[in-house]
């Protein structure tokens, strides 16, 4: 079903209410991604700003457009952009399959207490985000540099003799990384695992089904999307992530977001970076629209039904 099929079935109020989001989505990614598209075929230029105009009126009223596609031959041609994009994408990835094997017990867990300890656990949850992103980053860097506190209190109680590597590698990336999206993936799981239907594990119960049968078939697929939902605010955040990667990570760690600082900030080359940008975006859309492509599908083909 397309849009405008979709708002013809709609009665004016309900299509103003859904239209709502549509205007968000224009206005907040739509117009900054073509400013960025834009940039990102010009070229570097000394001037403010720090690159050319893509159409300029000549005499005659003749207007001229120049389109530069060097820089995306370039991130083409050369193998470290490729090498940073899977890198980036490898570490997302791996982020957001950690953030879902630990968050799933711990949101199921809170759904399925009373409801004042849900409170309280979902509280604490949502308290690291009252403290400064940053500021918990650099508690990270205390804690497991090499006279942090973990080797220190280790060293004290004579479990290690010398201090261990835990600092600027891959373990303290992906450590800090799954410490930091974490509430990211509980949030959506839980706000679907509290509405599920406890009666329905009861029934498969009575069927015979066991814990782990039950699981399978019935709380995980009506999960499903809480999986989705958490899943993608974890690893779009996690692909351009820069604090992290620059604070903890080691010094062969290459993520995008870095590429993108030394693109702005150091080479002052805006029409690369726009560049790299645009085909970070690209490679984030076309799954996603893929995926919601193939749920609009299903979501008809039950509605046919």
């Amino acid at each position: 079903m397309n849009i405008q099929r979709l708002f013809k079935r709609l009665k004016p109020g309900r299509g103003t209410v859904i239209s709502i989001p549509y205007f968000w989505l224009l206005l907040f990614f739509l117009v900054p991604f073509f400013i960025v598209l834009k940039i990102s075929f010009a070229e570097q230029d000394l001037a403010i700003p720090p690159f050319t105009s893509l159409m300029n009126l000549e005499e005659g009223g003749l207007l001229h457009l120049t389109l530069n596609l060097g820089n995306f031959d370039f991130i083409l041609s050369d193998d470290f952009y490729a090498k940073t994009y899977l890198s980036s994408l490898q570490t997302a990835l791996f982020t957001t399959l950690m953030c879902l094997l630990l968050g799933y017990p711990i949101a199921y867990a809170i759904a399925r207490t009373d409801p004042a300890r849900r409170n309280v656990l979902l509280m604490l949850v949502m308290l690291p985000f009252w403290t400064s992103f940053l500021l918990r980053v650099y508690a990270w860097m205390g804690l497991l540099n090499e006279n942090g506190l973990i080797n220190s209190f280790l060293l004290a109680i004579g479990l290690i003799n010398e201090p261990l590597m835990l600092f600027h590698n891959d373990f303290s990336l992906y450590l800090v990384m799954v410490y930091a999206y974490l509430p990211f993936m509980i949030l959506p799981l839980f706000s679907h695992l509290v509405k599920m239907d406890g009666r329905l594990l009861e029934a498969a119960s009575d069927l015979g089904a066991g814990p782990i049968k039950a699981f399978l078939t019935i709380t995980l697929p009506l999960s499903k999307n809480g999986i989705i939902a958490g899943s993608m605010m974890v690893f779009i955040p996690a692909v351009g992530e820069f604090v992290i990667p620059e604070l903890v990570g080691g010094p062969d760690t290459l993520m995008i977001g870095k590429v993108l600082w030394n693109e702005f900030f150091d080479n002052n080359n805006w029409p690369m970076a726009a560049a790299v940008a645009t085909v970070m975006v690209l490679l984030l859309i076309v799954p996603i629209a893929f995926l919601h492509r193939f749920e609009t599908r299903q979501l008809e083909g039950k509605g046919n039904d």
